[in-house]
């Protein structure tokens, strides 16, 4: 890995490490060898988890347990770590075995995430716990500003999936319409196609995952408005 990656990386964190090995050991995944971030990995997990429940126990103050719980999950999940950690283009830095650089780790959600809270350890280990708070809170505010406690827990394709079998339709069907970028920055375009909508949907993101659900978004919000519409009886077949 290169000291200019490094560098970009550390200037989309927002915090510069002043022992640059504590940064390698926290992009170092184990099939690199004995000496990896696991340890870190561990850490980041808890504090992660505490300075997101402090978030959302401030943010909503009416709250009860289970909803911040939930909140908390949606926030702290492995998927949502993996998402901004492709936001900061964590997996072209990271440091891979061999095996796992053949087999596309960089791009694996589980990697990315575990990686992203060895980051958030090493910073809390380099700065304390104040520094910490204050870099994952700027990271997560926007996703923190997009919550409420009406939202729900279950996500787009979830949903879509559910209302199509509500009303007895043919699932969702999903398309790879185009992969552009390096290999280890691919962004895809997802088409998601409805038999009730003449129009499809189409999403782009780093994730093909991330760009489904956002197509899936779409086409359920279409669904919606037309089964209001007088012409909702078209949902039925």
């Amino acid at each position: 890995m290169s000291e200019l990656l490094k560098q970009r990386l550390q200037q989309r964190l927002g915090y510069e490490f002043r022992a640059p090995a504590q940064l390698d050991l926290a992009l170092t995944h184990r099939s690199h060898g004995a000496h990896n971030n696991e340890r870190l990995e561990f850490l980041g997990d808890s504090i992660l988890n505490f300075i997101v429940g402090e978030a959302l126990f401030r943010r909503f103050p009416e709250a009860r347990e289970g909803q911040l719980s939930r909140l908390r999950s949606q926030m702290v999940k492995g998927e949502t770590l993996a998402e901004i950690a492709r936001e900061f283009e964590v997996g072209e830095c990271l440091r891979l075995g061999e095996g796992e650089m053949k087999s596309g780790g960089h791009r694996r959600d589980s990697i990315l995430a575990d990686t992203l809270e060895a980051l958030i350890g090493a910073i809390y280990l380099e700065s304390g716990f104040t520094v910490c708070a204050e870099r994952v809170n700027a990271w997560y505010q926007k996703r923190l500003e997009a919550l409420s406690l009406e939202q729900p827990a279950k996500d787009a394709k979830t949903r879509l999936q559910e209302f199509m079998q509500a009303h007895k339709l043919p699932l969702p069907e999903y398309e790879v319409v185009e992969i552009e970028g390096e290999a280890h920055a691919h962004r895809f375009t997802i088409e998601c196609r409805v038999d009730s909508l003449k129009e499809s949907a189409r999403a782009r993101a780093n994730s093909r995952r991330v760009a489904e659900k956002e197509a899936a978004a779409e086409v359920l919000e279409k669904l919606q408005k037309l089964e209001l519409s007088p012409k909702g009886k078209r949902l039925t077949p």
